[in-house]
């Protein structure tokens, strides 16, 4: 039996996860289900991105990067 994908859940390669509080504050990333790197910008996204051999063109494309607690300019915690 085969599973489909659910159209709620993103199947971007990418995750970045909500800010975590630290000096500076981060996100974690994922590419693909693991986590790579901490981030404190959309620089070290692209960083990981790149070291996994992903071509990022749009930040903003849904399927390429899925943004949890904020899009891609917060990196403060609220």
């Amino acid at each position: 039996m085969t599973e489909s994908a659910s159209p709620y859940i993103s199947s971007a390669r990418i995750v970045v996860l909500a800010v975590q509080p630290g000096d500076p504050p981060f996100r974690l990333v994922e590419i693909d289900g693991e986590v790579v790197r901490a981030a404190t910008s959309m620089v070290d996204v692209l960083a990981a991105a790149s070291a996994a051999g992903i071509k990022v063109h749009d930040l903003d494309d849904p399927t390429v990067v899925r943004w949890v607690g904020g899009g891609k300019f917060h990196w403060r915690p609220h």
